[in-house]
């Protein structure tokens, strides 16, 4: 008997539970499969770049829309505060014109002496109450003629004064803050017409030393 050889058109041993499949060789991926892996990463990083920038897009919008929104916000703030303060000036200011016919008559009794007793007690709490609600009082005798501030009731002429001067309180004025709520009634005073308002410089009455001299000697000589 003969041995067999194997011959090269035996097919090699197969392990058991695989197929022919993984019997015969992989064949090495060709070059344009191995350059479409690089191509499609590009692709999707610049898809990841232009979805970054419509993000930072839409982020400054945002942003931009909040801070518009803020500084219409404060300006709303202060718009309302300066309302509110408005609105008390003015309440304020009406409650306390009410009020200065009732001041006029503590203030003259003051003047009369009869501001005594209780009385006396009401109108210091009353004059304080309007005091504390900014109520101020103005007009002074002396101090010169404001139309903005004053109210004149009477007109003379005096020779002893330079300007239009308040020379009599009729009223006294009454403001809160900055807002008049009630000129002061005074009576006014002009310079009198023609009366120099300023002194003329005093003459020097001393001789001089050449007078002095020329005295001395009997006077000047004559040609």
């Amino acid at each position: 008997m003969t041995e067999e050889t194997p011959g090269f058109d035996e097919k090699p041993d197969v392990p058991s539970g695989a197929t022919s499949e993984d019997a015969e060789p992989k064949a090495a991926p060709s070059s344009s499969e191995a350059g479409a892996a690089p191509a499609g990463d590009a692709s999707q990083n610049a898809g990841l770049v232009a979805q970054l920038d419509q993000v930072r897009t839409a982020l400054g919008e945002r942003t931009a829309d909040l801070q518009r929104l803020q500084a219409e916000y404060q300006n709303y703030r202060r718009r309302v505060e300066r309302d509110r303060v408005a609105v008390k000036e003015v309440a304020t200011a009406n409650l306390l014109t009410e009020l200065l016919p009732v001041l006029d008559d503590i203030g003259r009794a003051r003047e009369h002496g009869e501001l005594v007793g209780g009385f006396k007690g009401v109108g210091e709490s009353l004059e304080a109450v309007a005091t504390k609600l900014g109520l101020q009082q103005f007009g002074k005798e002396g101090e010169p003629f404001d139309p903005t501030i004053h109210e004149a009731l009477m007109h003379s002429y005096a020779p002893d004064v330079t300007e239009t001067t308040c020379v009599a309180i009729l009223q006294p004025g009454y403001r809160i803050g900055e807002r008049t709520i009630r000129p002061a009634r005074v009576a006014v005073a002009e310079p009198q017409p023609g009366a120099q308002t300023v002194k003329p410089a005093e003459e020097n009455t001393e001789p001089t030393a050449d007078a002095a001299e020329d005295k001395e000697s009997g006077g000047p000589d004559e040609g």
